[in-house]
């Protein structure tokens, strides 16, 4: 099978109403170091707008991007209707030790427990963090014993979603 065309995640980019709140909670609480900001006024779909867009390093060298309009009529038009889900997240991959500090970070910052949960799936223990934005930050530690396996699991993919797909709804995570 080929390798995804992709050689890394450049960066994720969303919006927020409040920048400095955003940059606090990922440089400050988080510990992700503000690596860009660029003021920009662009013609964007038919009008010339104006913006901020920063972006918070990780290790890879890919970043988590914001944007913040001027005009509060492009804000309006561009920021999503912020549904908090646990279903609409991004995941980065940690190791066991960072994601041990990340927790005690987010404890020290005393967010709320609505704002931050630990899911053990098993195949990864994951420590989810909602930002100002309410978009949802998923650390994830993956299992040494689903690395071991990542390429059976892998080979299966394929027959596992067909076999979803077709009805049978069994677990097939033999991890929990």
């Amino acid at each position: 099978m080929r390798e995804s065309p992709a050689n890394r995640l450049h960066h994720t980019a969303y919006t927020t109403k409040d920048m400095e709140k955003t940059r606090a909670f990922y440089e400050d609480i988080l510990g992700f170091p503000l690596i860009a900001t660029w003021a920009e006024c662009d013609e964007l779909f038919g009008k010339e707008r104006t913006y901020c867009h920063c972006f918070f390093g990780l290790n890879d060298g890919s970043a988590l991007a914001f944007f913040q309009f001027a005009d509060p009529e492009d804000q309006a038009l561009f920021d999503p209707e912020v549904t908090p889900t646990p279903f609409h997240h991004i995941a980065l991959e940690v190791t066991k030790e960072d994601q041990q500090q990340l927790e005690q970070r987010i404890r020290a910052a005393k967010l709320s427990e609505q704002q931050t949960y630990v899911l053990e799936h098993g195949y990864c223990r994951s420590v989810y963090v909602i930002d100002p934005n309410g978009l949802t930050i998923e650390f994830t530690c993956d299992a040494p014993e689903a690395v071991a396996q990542s390429a059976a699991i892998r080979a299966r993919a394929h027959d596992t979603l067909k076999t979803w797909l077709a009805g049978n709804h069994a677990s097939t995570n033999h991890f929990r």
